[in-house]
C-alpha cells in the first residue's frame, strides 16, 4: 500500500526468486513500478505531475489521477541474515519510497502456514 494511494496494489515476485519453496521470495531489488509494484488506486500527491496539473485545472481542488508508481531506490531495510542470490530478502518492516512522496510498504506478506494434523 502506498501512502498516497487510494487501493492497496499487488506486489509481484518473478518466478526466477524460487529459494527451496514453491513461492517466490522477494528482495529489496524487486522494486520495479509496474513489474514488481503494481498501481494503488488514485493517487493524491501533489508532488504527481499529473495530480499537480489536474488541481491546477480544476481551481486548486485537490484531483487525484490514476497511480502510476514511480520508485528509483531499493526497499529499505532487507534483510541482515538472509540473502537470495546475493541481495537481502524483504521484511516485513521494509518501505519503498515513491518519487512522489509517498511510502510503500507490505501489507499482507501472503506467507501462510499450513499445519496438517494427523
Amino acid at each position: 500500500m502506498c501512502s498516497f494511494g487510494a487501493a492497496p496494489g499487488t506486489m509481484v515476485v518473478l518466478p526466477d526468486k524460487k529459494v527451496m519453496a514453491t513461492m517466490p521470495a522477494a528482495t529489496i531489488m524487486d522494486n520495479i513500478p509496474m513489474t514488481n509494484i503494481t498501481p494503488f488506486g488514485m493517487c493524491n500527491s501533489l508532488s504527481n505531475p499529473a495530480v499537480s496539473s489536474a488541481t491546477a485545472l480544476a481551481g486548486g481542488v485537490l484531483t487525484p489521477q490514476p497511480c502510476v508508481p514511480a520508485t528509483a531506490a531499493p526497499w529499505a531495510p532487507g534483510s541482515a541474515s538472509v540473502l537470495i542470490g546475493g541481495v537481502p530478502a524483504l521484511e516485513s518492516n521494509s518501505r519503498l519510497m515513491c518519487n512522489w512522496g509517498g511510502m510503500i510498504q507490505v501489507l499482507n506478506a501472503g506467507q501462510t502456514k499450513t499445519i496438517i494434523g494427523k
